[in-house]
């Protein structure tokens, strides 16, 4: 069911996103219309947009790689730069696979992932309790294993050495630079999921400093980052023992540094 209002309303709706700042209005609008069930659903989810809570907690989803992710209040809104992480992840992935998503916030990446590659063996882990509670009903069709903790920590010994796909978009905004994001990020998603200290590499380095444990012989490590964190995350994969790569997409202002742990001998 949806709301279908008069061209007079709809154009005051438009008027009102637009001067609170939503640069796609009309865009906006359209989706909220779609969405909300009653005319009173309609006015409150407007109201909640022109106060400045993203958009996708106001919908209650966010569309990703094609897919309609629940997105809880105060859990990580999934960034269509991360799809192309999924991509890179989805051209070196086989099938079937093990695949391991920390940071996995909504678990919007694990849920891509497994409608590209198929049949995987999904893993997911977030310190966030909100964003593992979230990621469970996104992943429940897939019978994903999520667990709450920190990185590794809560995951099964008799997965070390298993994962084919390692996928993660920890935070990575430095600490001085979370007062410059968007009221939207800044205000209304936890900062748990935008921190990652004085360089923004605290949680990448983590990642992969422990990565070569946990990954199976050729499997591969995909982190996302900045343009200008790529070097120095590729210098923390070659010191772990994993052969780097950088990918970047331009369009997407996407970033993405590559690791593949070597063959056994």
């Amino acid at each position: 069911m949806s709301v279908f209002p008069s061209p007079v309303h709809q154009s005051a709706i438009v008027t009102r996103l637009r001067a609170a700042g939503c640069v796609f209005a009309e865009d906006e609008a359209e989706l909220l219309f779609s969405t909300a069930r009653t005319p009173s659903d309609l006015s409150t989810m407007v109201d909640q947009r022109v106060a400045g809570l993203p958009l996708e907690h106001v919908l209650g989803w966010a569309e990703f790689c094609g897919l309609r992710i629940a997105v809880d209040p105060e859990v990580f809104v999934p960034r269509r730069r991360t799809e192309f992480l999924i991509g890179k992840a989805a051209e070196t992935g086989r099938s079937p696979a093990v695949v391991l998503d920390l940071c996995c916030g909504s678990g919007a990446m694990g849920a891509a992932l497994g409608k590209l590659l198929g049949d995987i063996e999904l893993y997911a882990t977030d310190l966030d309790p909100a964003a593992a509670r979230c990621a469970r009903r996104n992943l429940a069709a897939m019978n994903a294993h999520v667990y709450e903790g920190d990185l590794y920590a809560p995951l099964p010994a008799s997965l070390r050495e298993r994962v084919d796909v390692l996928i993660a978009s920890p935070p990575y905004v430095p600490t001085e630079a979370i007062r410059l994001l968007p009221p939207e990020a800044r205000v209304h998603e936890p900062l748990v999921a935008l921190d990652g200290g004085a360089d923004g590499l605290d949680v990448v380095r983590r990642v992969i400093a422990e990565a070569p444990v946990w990954l199976s012989p050729g499997g591969r490590l995909l982190v996302e980052t900045s343009e200008c964190q790529a070097p120095p995350t590729a210098e923390a994969m070659a010191a772990a023992g994993l052969v780097p790569q950088v990918a970047a997409d331009e369009e997407l202002n996407a970033t993405v540094v590559m690791g593949t742990k070597p063959q056994k001998p």
